[in-house]
């Protein structure tokens, strides 16, 4: 699948669409993490949950519990995720916690088929070489 970078033609700060991949594949999975080259505490969750993508960040607010490991659950129709080390609950649209912790969120976007996601680092599937 591609990285968040691909689409990229200027520099690596600042906030851009970075294309993340086919949807038809994407959509395979409830949730993907998706590593940040700004380091593991940038990553981002990408869920695909009744038709729909989501982003947010991978770790959770509260103590950076794996988000991509929590259940997701409906009620009242919102959307949300548990963090599994503590659960502590996130709405996927917004973010907001049914505490005072709030996620942070990231605008997805389909087009053409494919899912972008807007983020200040470049995004990928798959694991980034980390420098020494």
């Amino acid at each position: 699948m591609a990285s968040g970078c691909a689409d990229e033609t200027g520099p690596t700060e600042g906030t851009s669409w970075r294309l993340i991949g086919p949807a038809a594949g994407l959509s395979e999975k409830r949730c993907r993490l998706m590593r940040s080259s700004l380091g593991r505490g940038s990553d981002v969750c990408l869920f695909y949950v009744k038709g729909e993508f989501f982003a947010m960040d991978a770790r959770c607010a509260h103590s950076g519990g794996p988000l991509c490991e929590g259940d997701i659950e409906e009620a009242d129709g919102v959307l949300r995720v548990f963090c599994p080390w503590h659960y502590y609950d996130f709405d996927l649209r917004t973010g907001k916690s049914g505490t005072s912790l709030q996620q942070k969120v990231h605008e997805v976007k389909l087009e053409d088929g494919n899912v972008y996601v807007k983020h200040a680092s470049c995004l990928s599937l798959q694991p980034v070489d980390e420098k020494s």
